[in-house]
């Protein structure tokens, strides 16, 4: 990325959907009208004011809300991780494996971030009794402020890429810095409208409720 560090991490605070203030990285010229009746919208794309052509490591934890892990218990449900994911003193754990990411100046662009962040081959389980679903492969999309995924029931795909959390970053804190690491805490993860009603026709009832809050996410980027 061709930027200063400040607006690289700056970058990384918005692909976890920070609501940072973003600095203008420049003013419209008001001279460069349409010519002949022309559109200049193309002439005039904005650029990035970051871009991070490929992400690599550290990993998005999600603390386990009690309110999920209660509704769990009273479904008789039992959590569990898959691949390389971990569920470490109450918090699940994906390794980010890749992606990009490019953000904008804020009204510059109908999404001004705009990117995925990957999370191949781990995922989250749930069982009962002889009935297990796994989701994985995680793909955040912070220009919709989405999580995408697949599910497997009983080791059989169900659907692929599949709208299975959003992502309400409106409790996010402010960026941190751990040596080369950025640290991002607070995103809340809600089960979507579209997860809820396949968890509920697979595991036959009708307790998970589009918006659920599964847990706050904490996303760890290195930035070197």
């Amino acid at each position: 990325m061709r930027t200063t560090h400040k607006r690289f991490i700056g970058g990384l605070a918005a692909t976890a959907l920070l609501a940072l203030p973003l600095t203008a990285c420049g003013s419209e010229d008001e001279t460069d009208a349409p010519v002949n009746g022309g559109s200049s919208a193309a002439a005039e794309a904005p650029e990035p004011v970051a871009s991070i052509d490929a992400l690599t490591g550290e990993s998005t934890a999600i603390a386990l809300d009690k309110g999920f892990t209660d509704a769990l218990t009273t479904l008789k449900l039992t959590p569990g991780v898959t691949g390389d994911a971990k569920l470490e003193a109450g918090s699940l754990i994906f390794p980010i494996t890749g992606g990009n990411v490019s953000v904008f100046e804020p009204g510059s662009v109908p999404n001004y971030v705009v990117g995925q962040i990957q999370h191949e081959n781990s995922g989250l389980s749930l069982t009962a009794g002889d009935t297990k679903v796994e989701l994985t492969n995680f793909n955040v999309d912070p220009g919709v402020s989405r999580v995408y995924g697949d599910v497997t029931v009983n080791g059989k795909t169900a659907v692929t890429n599949a709208f299975l959390f959003n992502l309400n970053g409106s409790t996010l804190e402010p960026l941190k810095t751990e040596g080369s690491n950025a640290i991002l805490t607070g995103t809340q993860v809600e089960i979507s409208d579209v997860a809820a009603p396949l968890l509920n026709d697979t595991f036959k009832t009708d307790a998970v409720k589009p918006g659920l809050l599964v847990g706050i996410a904490t996303i760890t980027v290195a930035t070197s």
